[in-house]
């Protein structure tokens, strides 16, 4: 029978029995672990008890008298002898030294006895908290924590053992922590980083060596850390695993094409790219009556909603980044579906029959075969004059014409290609040189989506538009890349929805992007609903369509955030493998005290006070300084 005073355990923590209530017995506890370290920590306030009813079946009786006098738990926690652990070993030897009693179970209060005949309730927490940790003694039942047994000498040494390394681990792991803050590490201790490393990679959200170091849970200081410490090169790139992006490209590959049948397109149609390119999922060319976009077919074997589907959907686009391509398909199936890659290419075509002013007057698809050419633009550019290509030129400048008449912006901001070599880490920044067979290319594309927009809606498809609201211009806009920039914060967000809208920023009613399916989760699915509807098959429906689309836009949207991290990263490597690199800045607006100023030869855009009053496009030199990789910033100054 538990008695008021009694001293019980309660969750394996001690207590005393303060009062009893019918069934119920009132307990005051400590509400933290009642540890001689808790004690030193929260000194007296931390024997500030909490009360709290319990059943019979919660607490465990330590008390031996059964009259117990009152006893603080200040007294019982304070309590310590200093030969206990000793007096416990000498019971242990004697009851392990008759085989009779070597296995048999004891009580709690008759190895007390044993162990001091002196035995007092004083000392009831003491001699528990003593004894559970003993080598010598383990607790028999998980229910009765007041039943104990002799261990035998094997398990004895065993416990040693692993008690001997796990004192040696600590002891090495403050060794390291001092050395972490000191951020002079050994080689060995790169295996206590990565729970760092995983927190500098977003794989978690904090680190517990950066908490018992007494470093912030950030993840850009624990990047620096990790490039400070040596664990990391400066090189490396966190940004895709931070938005749980893979740069492997998908695994599972497509199917072979299906033997179907297809409109064989006579003529050669050409795929015109930049030369670094080596996915080419577009290709042109003019008839003398139509205009044929013809792209790349991975919908003849990807079905709504398949494994691969799904996998482009949440992958929502190819990432390019200066590293590589992570492809939404899989790599091997570029063979196949890629238009020029071999010269008799399977496509799905937009046959386009335009009026004299590039409108659209009709748009057919098709299921198609054609023999193709992959050029450059430089390539495209040097046979402008030729019978094949002259017609794109005239029909690219018309459909210019036509999109600036209905308020089609044009922003022309430098552009980079950035590359690093996958052994030395040497990182090469070249400005993309705008070849006018680009711009024939772009008005290809967009009369493509103009064509497929309208056949969708014509024939009632369930298809992802492409909208955007027309810009709020300044009645004056400066010349040159200073109007450039004032036009891109004047420029509002596209949408991608399932209800044709106008997209004022490329001047055209009702648009859809449809020619890069092998690269964009969009086109992909237009391109499925394109061939359910030729092939006579299910289409996807309004809300499902929304769903699929909204989610890879969702994860493009991703990519595209991943994508100019990992070239602003690779900048600044160019810039620190470069440190007598100076550049061009072009002045675009001024922000208070500061101006705004584009760099052209690294497609940057900076903020730095002027030395003296500059004209908007006017040119000043800089030099980069301060260059800090995790945080991504860097200071130019005028040279």
């Amino acid at each position: 029978m538990i008695r008021k005073n009694a001293i019980v355990l309660y969750k394996n923590q001690i207590a005393t029995v303060t009062d009893i209530d019918g069934d119920k017995y009132l307990i005051s506890f400590c509400p933290f672990a009642l540890t001689k370290e808790n004690i030193e920590k929260f000194g007296s306030k931390g024997f500030l008890p909490s009360e709290q009813k319990v059943r019979e079946k919660d607490i465990i009786l330590l008390s031996k008298n059964e009259n117990p006098e009152k006893i603080s738990l200040e007294s019982l926690i304070k309590q310590n002898d200093e030969k206990l652990s000793e007096k416990i070993k000498e019971a242990w030897e004697l009851l392990t030294s008759d085989e009779s009693t070597s296995n048999e179970t004891i009580s709690f209060l008759d190895l007390a006895e044993l162990v001091d005949s002196s035995y007092k309730d004083l000392f009831a927490w003491n001699f528990y908290s003593t004894l559970s940790s003993s080598l010598e003694f383990g607790q028999n039942d998980e229910k009765n924590p007041l039943s104990f047994i002799p261990r035998k000498k094997e398990e004895i040494e065993e416990l040693s053992n692993k008690q001997n390394a796990k004192a040696r681990e600590a002891e090495e792991r403050e060794a390291f922590l001092k050395r972490l803050k000191q951020k002079k590490l050994n080689p060995e201790d790169s295996i206590y980083m990565g729970d760092v490393e995983a927190f500098a990679l977003g794989k978690t959200d904090k680190s517990k060596t950066l908490s018992d170091a007494g470093f912030s849970q950030d993840v850009e200081k624990a990047h620096k850390l990790l490039i400070d410490t040596g664990i990391w090169d400066y090189t490396r790139n966190p940004y895709p695993f931070r938005w749980g992006l893979s740069v492997q490209s998908a695994k599972e590959g497509l199917a072979s094409p299906p033997e179907e049948e297809r409109l064989h397109v006579d003529g050669t149609f050409y795929a015109i790219d930049n030369k670094w390119s080596c996915d080419p999922d577009d290709a042109v060319g003019f008839d003398g009556t139509y205009l044929w976009v013809h792209i790349a077919d991975p919908a003849s074997t990807v079905m709504p909603d398949s494994s691969i589907d799904k996998t482009a959907r949440d992958r929502g686009a190819t990432l390019y980044i200066p590293e590589g391509a992570s492809r939404m398909l899989a790599e091997q199936s570029l063979s196949d579906y890629a238009l020029g890659l071999k010269r008799n290419s399977l496509a799905l075509s937009f046959r386009l029959l335009l009026d004299d002013n590039c409108a659209i007057k009709e748009c057919k698809v098709f299921k198609t075969s054609i023999d193709v050419e992959c050029i450059t633009y430089e390539e495209a550019d040097q046979r402008k004059e030729s019978p094949e290509l002259k017609p794109l030129f005239e029909i690219a400048k018309k459909n210019e014409a036509r999109r600036n008449a209905n308020g089609a912006v044009n922003i022309n901001f430098p552009e980079v290609h950035i590359t690093v070599d996958p052994e030395t880490k040497k990182v090469s920044i070249t400005p993309i040189v705008e070849f006018e067979s680009a711009g024939v290319i772009r008005e290809m594309m967009l009369l493509a989506g103009e064509g497929a927009a309208h056949f969708a809606f014509e024939n009632q498809i369930p298809f992802p538009y492409v909208s955007q609201e027309a810009p709020d211009i300044p009645s004056k806009l400066p010349e040159g890349l200073a109007g450039d920039f004032k036009m891109v914060k004047s420029m509002h967000k596209r949408s991608v929805g399932v209800t044709p809208s106008s997209h004022a920023g490329i001047g055209i009613g009702m648009y859809s992007q449809v020619t890069s399916p092998l690269r964009r989760y969009s086109d992909l699915i237009a391109h499925e609903q394109l061939r359910a509807f030729l092939d006579g098959r299910e289409l996807i429906d309004k809300n499902t369509m929304l769903e699929r689309i909204s989610a890879g836009d969702e994860a493009a949207i991703a990519c595209k955030k991943v994508e100019r991290k990992s070239n602003m990263h690779w900048t600044l490597v160019y810039l620190l493998q470069n440190p007598d690199w100076t550049g061009e800045a072009i002045f675009v607006e001024q922000k208070g005290r500061e101006g705004v100023f584009m760099i052209p030869s690294l497609a940057q855009q900076t903020l730095m006070i002027p030395s003296r009053q500059l004209e908007l496009n006017e040119k000043v030199t800089v030099r980069a300084s301060n260059i800090d990789i995790p945080s991504q910033k860097v200071d130019f100054l005028e040279i």
